[in-house]
């Protein structure tokens, strides 16, 4: 059986937690499989060099950012293979680059294009443990490059689907995927099994254990995955196909999104294409829009009202101020005392009253609900922050997920 196994900052946060993993993979490799292991930086060390970084410059050019951060996947990477060879077993440490991993050419944010797996593959056939720096690769120049936030769970599923592997281990500091999170609703259980769209959709709603841009290319290589602590042997979650899930739940999780901005347009001259110059400049700055509602046309004029992230609402401002500035909106307004809940569950395509059930949940407790979002599996909705632990507890319990 061969193994990809990814472990994240956390796991790998010290040297004792470094050889804890080490038993691990040994443990692995005992079992007569393949192994081939994808490390994080130690937990703190990417921090530590962006502030070495930020001594010198608030703008550092991104090329060397790439150069400079990629080094802590490749310490790690070192010191794991040292450890696993001071155990007896013979381990290799690669970089991205070795590992045949090439990028596109966009610095600090790449993403991945092939995977060259000769060099692994090789040293499989030796025997030989493979230790991958995760986070990395090589565009067609031979620059370094880094895949962004989570990108060592990126490097990981990228690296099981070209080497075939019959499962992805990711490696965290939580058991596996939960109801909901379990530090709001104590009684949050863990999911067994949940589907590649479920995760995905949690995933890009606010759950922090794996990151979107993984799952995703989990399910494009029909990879299994695996989400599951380094620090116990408990048994932990599979996110795999649909079909591979015998009894699909009504709602699998709900998933609470803090990180939200509201930005309201109102005056919005009502002519053809006014929605489509606004968006396209905010995707020209880069702007992650999510939910958009648009009222009807009174006066000649429209309102528009969407959700960014935090990290985004500065570059929003300045693409809207254009807009304001050039007649086309009378005026705008922002808030970021707001948050997303999000119910969602595969079972929700086969059966009815969902929504109007979150709705009523809503009401009980007196929440009022700012914006709505649907999709097959999901229900989206945004309401003031204050209210986000009651309104996860209280859809938690509606939907009976504690039991």
């Amino acid at each position: 059986m061969l193994i990809v196994q990814k472990f994240g900052g956390t796991s790998v946060g010290d040297l004792e937690r470094i050889q804890n993993v080490a038993h691990r993979v040994a443990a692995a490799k005992k079992a007569g499989n393949d192994v081939v292991i994808v490390v994080s930086a130690m937990s703190g060390e990417t921090n530590k060099l962006v502030g070495f970084a930020e001594h010198f410059s608030k703008n550092p050019a991104r090329a060397e950012m790439d150069m400079l951060l990629s080094s802590g996947e490749r310490v790690t990477a070192a010191l794991l293979s040292i450890a696993l060879q001071e155990m007896g077993f013979d381990a290799e440490a690669m970089t991205g680059r070795k590992a045949g991993i090439v990028t596109d050419k966009h610095h600090t944010k790449a993403r991945i294009e092939v995977i060259n797996p000769k060099s692994m593959q090789n040293a499989l056939k030796e025997g030989k443990i493979v230790v991958v720096a995760g986070f990395q690769g090589v565009n067609e120049n031979g620059d370094v490059t880094t895949l962004g936030r989570g990108g060592s769970d990126l490097s990981a599923v990228a690296i099981a689907g070209a080497l075939q592997a019959d499962l992805c281990e990711i490696y965290t500091d939580v058991t596996g995927i939960f109801t909901t999170d379990p530090r709001i609703e104590p009684k949050a259980k863990k999911l067994q099994k949940i589907s590649y769209d479920e995760m995905l959709e949690l995933a890009s709603l606010g759950a922090k254990v794996l990151q979107n841009r993984s799952v995703e290319l989990a399910k494009k290589l029909n990879v299994n995955l695996v989400t599951r602590s380094s620090f116990c042997d408990e048994e932990g979650t599979l996110i795999t196909k649909e079909e591979n899930i015998m009894e699909k739940p009504l709602v699998s999780g709900i998933a609470l999104d803090r990180n939200q901005a509201r930005i309201s347009l109102m005056g919005v001259k009502d002519r053809p294409g006014i929605a489509s110059d606004i968006f396209n400049a905010l995707a020209d700055a880069e702007v992650n829009v999510d939910m958009i509602i648009q009222n009807k046309a009174v006066d000649d004029t429209t309102n528009i009202d969407f959700t960014v992230p935090v990290g985004d609402l500065h570059d929003a401002k300045v693409v809207v101020d254009t807009f304001v500035k050039s007649g086309e909106i009378k005026d705008d307004s922002y808030n970021e005392d707001i948050c997303k809940v999000s119910v969602v569950g595969v079972g929700m395509k086969s059966h009815a009253g969902v929504a109007a059930k979150a709705f009523s949940t809503m009401a009980k407790e007196n929440i009022n609900i700012n914006m709505i979002s649907t999709s097959e599996i999901k229900v989206s909705m945004v309401i003031d922050e204050k209210y986000a632990e009651l309104a996860v507890r209280s859809l938690h319990n509606t939907y009976e997920l504690d039991k």
